[in-house]
């Protein structure tokens, strides 16, 4: 998987939210995205779902040397593709089974493949989320936000989108998610980008991190043993 982002810019009337020339992220690992409130980095997500349409520019999906998929041509490319951004992505009135076995079905997973992610997120989604019969809408925020980035995973995905994954979480569940992201990336080969504020977390886990500010990319910053980490103090601390 490689993605390829050009002239990718979003603008409500006369306002530009996002201005990204040029980004490719290739190598298999996690990406920080960060930034101040305003900075793009949720528009950028939503660009990306095809939730939001550019206002002119193009991201690619390079799912292979043979396979090639815009975010606007067709639908093809979301196998490929899991996310979480908010709770709009539930269906609150399922209860986390159904929600689970329901995107199973509709995407040709067995009960078994079912069974074995599930059980690959166990420590992660405790015991008060599923064979509990409550409601999606009725658990507490930290349990929705699980659900969510546990349904993000059900397909294996090249390509994973997270916003915020950290928030809602407690300290533990923190620190699990941490471990769960880096050996899914390692073990699947797969990209994963990760929208936070918490700059700690994203130090901690992050190859490459990248700052937005006012939807420019101002720094793409490599974060192997944790290098980017007196940069950002330093922006953040300005």
């Amino acid at each position: 998987m490689k993605l390829e982002i050009s002239q990718l810019t979003k603008q409500y009337n006369d306002r530009e939210v996002l201005n990204i020339e040029h980004l490719d992220i290739e190598k298999p690992g996690i990406v920080g995205l960060v930034g101040n409130n305003g900075a793009g980095k949720t528009t950028l997500f939503m660009l990306m779902l095809d939730l939001l349409r550019p206002t002119s520019g193009v991201i690619c999906y390079h799912i292979d040397e043979q396979l090639t998929y815009s975010s606007t041509e067709n639908n093809k490319w979301k196998p490929f593709v899991g996310a979480f951004v908010d709770n709009s992505f539930l269906i609150d009135f399922l209860t986390a089974d159904e929600y689970f076995r329901f995107i199973a079905q509709l995407s040709n997973i067995s009960n078994d493949q079912l069974e074995h992610h599930l059980a690959f997120f166990s420590r992660f989604i405790g015991t008060d989320i599923l064979g509990t019969n409550i409601f999606i809408r009725d658990l507490s925020a930290g349990n929705k936000q699980k659900v969510g980035i546990v349904a993000a995973f059900l397909l294996n995905p090249s390509l994973i989108l997270l916003d915020e994954p950290f928030n809602f979480l407690d300290p533990s569940s923190q620190n699990i998610l941490k471990h769960l992201l880096k050996t899914y990336a390692e073990e699947h080969q797969s990209i994963v980008i990760i929208s936070s504020h918490n700059i700690q977390h994203t130090i901690d886990i992050s190859q490459r991190i990248l700052l937005l500010e006012k939807g420019h990319i101002i720094k793409d910053l490599d974060n192997h043993n944790e290098r980017a980490e007196v940069e950002l103090q330093k922006y953040f601390d300005s």
